[in-house]
């Protein structure tokens, strides 16, 4: 009958040599893989149990669970208001997903994504916009696009008078006639 610990140890006496493990399959590691920290963004939570009043600065993602009464200002990161998230205030951020609650105007140099059970009582201004089906919202929506190329011309006005012409010659026609 075979045992393990008589296959571990040598029967010299001399201790034991820890065995090689094998190379885990592609894709599965330990509970970190390598590089992983290194790859990620830098992305704060703010938890359900968390109330901020007053204005909240930063130059990171930030996901809020908890609630907020007053000033957003993510300039050049995503805002995401979890579905847990009850927010009161001004939000100005590159891009913001709404899963919760959001009463104040938005401002996002980016997008702006309502998903599914999310809430915005309040102006949006962003160039792009997303309201999935379920989701709620009550304001209006400036959709600014953001600087136009100065080497773009104006298209002509005289491109739409040669059509009136014909007409115009068609109708003089069978009066010259009569």
């Amino acid at each position: 009958m075979w045992k393990r610990d008589e296959t571990v140890r040598p029967a010299s006496g001399q201790p034991a040599m820890p065995q090689p493990q094998a190379p885990a399959a592609p894709g599965v590691q330990g509970s970190r893989p390598e590089g992983t920290n290194r790859m990620e963004r830098d992305i704060v939570n703010i938890g359900k149990s968390v109330v901020i009043k007053g204005e909240l600065n930063g130059s990171e993602d930030l996901t809020i669970e908890g609630q907020v009464e007053g000033t957003i200002q993510l300039k050049d990161h995503v805002l995401t208001i979890g579905p847990n998230g009850r927010i009161k205030a001004q939000v100005f951020a590159k891009a913001v997903i709404v899963l919760g609650e959001v009463h104040g105007n938005v401002t996002a140099s980016e997008k702006v994504d309502i998903r599914d059970n999310g809430s915005v009582d309040g102006d949006i201004v962003s160039p792009r916009m997303a309201i999935a089906e379920g989701a709620h919202f009550r304001g209006s929506v400036d959709m600014q696009r953001k600087a136009a190329p100065a080497a773009q011309p104006a298209k002509p006005a005289v491109a739409q008078s040669p059509a009136p012409a014909p007409a115009a010659q068609a109708a003089a026609g069978p009066r010259a006639g009569a």
